[in-house]
Parts: structure tokens; sequence; C-alpha cells
């Protein structure tokens, strides 16, 4: 049985005891034990781990890890200190700096920012290596789809940021009036020039949470 060690454990009991992530648990220990694959088994669930259920205030949706080496550690666009910036997280940053005028970090791990209570979500927390979106239908969208269905529920407004057309997809599922869902394209060399760029979510965001009369995120790290 998984162990979150916060009140994840508690929110995500009937999820992690139903047939879909036994059925999941069963196809990641042939693919762990066959391939490469990211992130590393016990960093699957770092988001949970690094921002409790009750300490979220922002859900940043993402795709599915890095499949480059020493890259993913369990944050959605995050990699591991040390490692450089891929091209979507310094897009991410380009962003930042034209929105709020952050400089560009020279790290590329958002740890800081999952600790403010930011969870860094991917719609499929696994990866083969080299292999994008390879573990899409394996049953992690039924598991973090209740994931946003939980945080969906919560009485406290949220700011939900749905970058990318898998992120897009979900919105559906966020129905409760009192929270926040901003879209954008996904922020890859590929599509930022779409509406990425100038789409000021980060501001957005805690123009929200103060409105709200909650802090706002330290963006800058």
């Amino acid at each position: 049985m998984v162990q979150i060690g916060n009140d994840w454990d508690a929110v995500l009991a009937e999820d992690f005891a139903s047939e879909n992530y036994r059925a999941l648990r069963e196809f990641l220990k042939t693919e762990y034990r066959s391939h490469t694959i990211y992130p590393g088994m016990y960093d699957i669930f770092n988001a949970l781990k690094a921002t409790p259920y009750a300490d979220v205030r922002v859900l940043l949706l993402g795709q599915d890890p890095y499949h480059g080496p020493g890259q993913a550690h369990g944050l959605a666009f995050s990699v591991q200190p040390g490692v450089p910036a891929p091209p979507s997280l310094q897009n991410i940053y380009k962003e930042l700096h034209d929105d709020l005028g952050c400089t560009i970090p020279e790290t590329g791990c958002l740890l800081p920012w999952a600790k403010q209570g930011v969870l860094l979500l991917n719609t499929a927390l696994t990866v083969r290596a080299g292999q994008a979106n390879s573990h899409r239908g394996r049953g992690w969208e039924v598991f973090t789809d209740s994931v946003i269905r939980h945080l969906n529920a919560r009485e406290q407004p949220l700011v939900f940021l749905l970058w990318g057309g898998n992120a897009r997809a979900k919105r559906a599922l966020i129905t409760a009036p009192q929270h926040l869902v901003l879209e954008a394209p996904h922020p890859s060399p590929l599509s930022a020039y779409s509406g990425f760029f100038g789409c000021r979510h980060f501001s957005k965001t805690n123009d929200f949470l103060r409105a709200h009369g909650m802090a706002p995120i330290d963006w800058q790290l």
C-alpha cells in the first residue's frame, strides 16, 4: 500500500484500494523491471508528498514526466537540483519574468513552489525513457482525475492552471464556482507563442489569492 505521509492518504484511500490502481501497479512492476522508467519508483508521488491536500492553493497540471536521464523527480515541469531547465521550463521562466519581473533562476527545481501550496501534478505520473506519453491510458488518468475531483470539492477557493491539451481536457472536472480556472497552450517551444506567452497566469493567480484573503505565491526561485 502506498504511504504518502500526509492527509492525501485518507483522501485517496479508496483510489489506492481500487481495481484500477491494482492493475496500474502490476503494469508498473513490469515496466520498471523491463524498461527505464522516469521518475524513480520512490519519486512517483513526490508532488502529493510535497503539497498536502489541505495546503493546496494552486494546481498546476502538466502532461507526463520528462523522459530524459536525471530530469524527472515527481513534480510537474520541475527537474532535479543541478539539472538545466528544459525548454518548456525555460519558457515558463520567460513568462514569469515578463509577468512579474522575476529574474530567470539558475535552478530548474520547483520544490519551493510546491512547499507554498502549488501542487505540481502531471496527468500521468510515469513515462518510459525517451517516449513521451508512453504510459498514457494505463490508469494514471483515472487516478489523477480523482485528485482533481477531490480538489474541486474543496470549499476553499483554488486556482487551476491548465497548460496544454492534456491539461485543458480536464476542464470539465472543475465545476465548483468558487475556483478560478486559467487555461493556456503548453509552454513547449512548439506552442508557447500561440498564447502561453502573455497569459499572465502568475499575476492572475496572485490577484485571485489576495482577493480571497490568502497570501500570494512567491514565484521567485
